[in-house]
């Protein structure tokens, strides 16, 4: 019979450290046990001095779905060399402690073991890093002192001509693998046995197999300005089914949203009968919009801040500015993009004021650019992205003599005083803390949130606003992006004459999620192309987009939607009609019929078939506008100049 084969030689310390700490940091990135996932490491370091190659099995992996495309699974990747260098950077002692068996398994379960093998004995040798694993060592292997005493582990990324990359994530395989190299040939720790074995309740969340670092391209979509997506189609399903459970933050929007909670949580105030009395009064009393927009009479916008000191202020006849933003990441918008657009037109109409839209192609390409050895940056790229989203938001039908649009890249010089005032007022720890920056953003990120706060205050527009630095600002956004002007309204107060009326602080308005087709939970995202109707879709697109994707509320016979009719809160055709259908007195027969069962909107097909008529009309009136925008005439919208008020 054949020999068994001999076990490879015991890794270097160095070499088995790194190892141990990407098996956490890959554990905390992807939701994996560190014990049963396993950690083959192949003996590379006997060619390649300082160099070892890791592998671990996805199969417990609890990201559900687990990403597929390339991008999401390079962004795990960098994500676990970020995860790998923070674990280094703490440089936590490691320790090494032998229990019996039947005593470790009874305190700690089964998932110290590593992969599906275990060394034989009635003793066991188990390595403990602090946060990041406890499972057995090894029978031969040492491991250095602490975490950081190999200094950084470098993956090796990326593949020669020809050939597969050592460093990888192969979904349908269930398997990773990392080619890494260490700095320092660290020696093994002098004392073999060293440390305290954890208490159970130390180990138990090393073993939980939970996703502990959420992810940007994967768990979020843009982690600052009003562009979040929820990508996490699985946390939205559980929340459904669970009690409720949601998340809204900066950069992560998930679950069915419990709105009331979220004023709660946010601390911000319920838009209130008498407020829209108020704001009805001074815009459709002084005669300029026939009647109050229907997002506001729907609760579509719901929430605010400071909303009734903004109507005192022109209640006694002072100005105000709008400031709203996009962040120029693709050619096409989405449905879902144009909703602030369309409420800040109807606002300037209804309030007759001036607006400014800021276009952070800045931010754009400190997230997403790239750079090439050849070709270089693509910076020019988010410009040019700026210019042709600009001729979205004009065709939105604003005032051009109130309204200035501006790209980041070619007016932030005119709003440096004052982002140098706010990165003064802003300590780094309360920007970790709102905008979620950890040790690898790139200081540009870090500094971002500035350049967005910049243009709550009117000094940022001397030309534009006239020089009235005592101006308010109202911000209608979603409500995601509270966070962002939480921390701009602590500070405002810095950036304005004593006399500013709300003291610094701009106004907000909240607007409710726009859902996505597959279901109304959550919020619509660019990166799902089948979550979103683009201002691009042709008529037929919207209509197999609507019929195919958009989420029934109906029942599934039609026997029984004429008993129960449908759930109008699930139901995606109905929830959109509520946003883009205007006459009241329709939408409430569409919903009674459709609710009931009964009448000419009985079933799901007959509401699908109105909201297309509806999407197709705006879509098509949209194009017609836009394709008429050129370049100069974007130009022009960007010229900085007094603007008329």
């Amino acid at each position: 019979g054949k020999k068994p084969r001999p076990p490879p030689p015991a890794p270097p310390a160095a070499v088995a450290t790194a190892g141990l700490v990407i098996r956490a940091a890959a554990a905390r990135v992807l939701g994996l046990r560190p014990g049963p996932c396993g950690a083959d490491m192949q003996p590379i370091w006997v060619s390649e001095p300082g160099n070892g190659k890791v592998s671990f099995s996805l199969d417990g992996s609890s990201r559900s779905p687990f990403p597929a495309k390339d991008a999401a699974l390079e962004a795990l990747l960098d994500a676990i060399q970020r995860e790998t260098d923070e674990i280094s950077r703490r440089d936590d002692a490691i320790s090494v402690v032998e229990l019996a068996r039947s005593e470790a398994e009874s305190k700690y379960g089964k998932g110290i073991y590593d992969g599906k093998t275990t060394a034989p004995g009635d003793t066991l040798r188990l390595a403990y890093l602090p946060g990041g694993a406890l499972v057995e060592l090894p029978p031969g292997w040492t491991l250095c002192a602490s975490a950081g005493a190999c200094g950084r582990i470098a993956f090796a990324r990326g593949a020669e001509e020809g050939k597969k990359a050592d460093t990888l994530i192969l979904t349908k395989k269930k398997q990773a693998s990392v080619r890494f190299s260490v700095e320092v040939d660290a020696p093994a720790a002098p004392q073999e046995l060293r440390g305290a074995a954890p208490s159970a309740e130390e180990a138990g969340p090393l073993d939980d197999g939970a996703v502990k670092v959420q992810v940007e391209g994967v768990d979020f979509g843009d982690l600052v300005g009003a562009k979040a997506a929820a990508t996490n189609g699985a946390a939205k399903e559980e929340a459904d089914a669970g009690d409720g459970e949601f998340v809204v933050t900066a950069h992560e929007v998930s679950g069915k949203i419990d709105y009331d909670k979220l004023i709660n949580n946010f601390g911000s105030q319920r838009i209130s009968k008498d407020l829209l009395a108020r704001i009805e009064k001074l815009t459709v009393g002084a005669g300029r919009v026939p009647r109050l927009h229907h997002w506001l009479r729907r609760e579509i916008y719901f929430s605010h801040r400071d909303m009734e000191s903004l109507c005192k202020i022109v209640e006694q006849g002072k100005p105000f500015y709008l400031y709203t933003g996009r962040g120029p990441s693709s050619a096409a918008l989405h449905l879902g993009h144009l909703i602030p657009f369309l409420f800040t037109k109807w606002l300037q109409d209804a309030f007759n004021v001036p607006l400014v839209v800021q276009m952070t192609d800045d931010e754009k390409f400190l997230w997403k650019g790239e750079y090439d050895a050849e070709k270089g940056d693509n910076l020019n790229h988010y410009y040019h992205l700026t210019m042709e989203n600009a001729k979205d938001i004009i065709a939105c039908g604003f005032d051009k003599s109130k309204t200035f649009i501006f790209s980041d890249l070619d007016y932030v010089g005119h709003m440096y005083p004052n982002i140098v005032r706010i990165w003064k007022s802003i300590t780094y720890n309360t920007a970790k803390g709102a905008f979620g920056f950890v040790g690898e953003s790139n200081i540009g990120q870090s500094a971002f949130p500035a350049i967005q706060a910049a243009p709550s205050f009117p000094s940022s527009f001397k030309t534009p606003l006239g020089g009235d630095d005592n101006m308010a600002c109202l911000i209608p956004c979603a409500i995601d992006q509270d966070p962002y002007f939480r921390v701009t309204r602590d500070i405002g107060h810095k950036l304005v004459p004593k006399t500013h009326p709300l003291g610094g602080k701009p106004a907000l308005l909240h607007a409710k999620f726009f859902p996505p087709l597959e279901g109304a939970a959550g919020k619509m995202s660019a990166s799902n192309e089948n979550s979103a109707v683009y201002l691009t879709d042709t008529p037929e697109m919207i209509e197999t987009k609507i019929m195919k994707y958009a989420f029934s509320g109906g029942r599934d016979t039609a026997k029984e939607q004429k008993e129960k009719g449908a759930d109008l809160t699930k139901d995606v055709a109905y929830q959109w009609l509520r946003f883009f259908l205007e006459d009241d007195e329709e939408l409430e027969r569409i919903g009674k019929e459709y609710g009931s069962g009964q009448g000419e909107y009985w079933n799901t097909g007959s509401v699908k078939k109105r909201l297309i008529d509806e999407l197709k009309r705006m879509v098509q009136e949209h194009q017609e506008r836009r394709a008429k925008i050129t370049d100069d005439e974007v130009r022009e919208w960007m010229a900085v100049r007094k603007l008329q008020f």
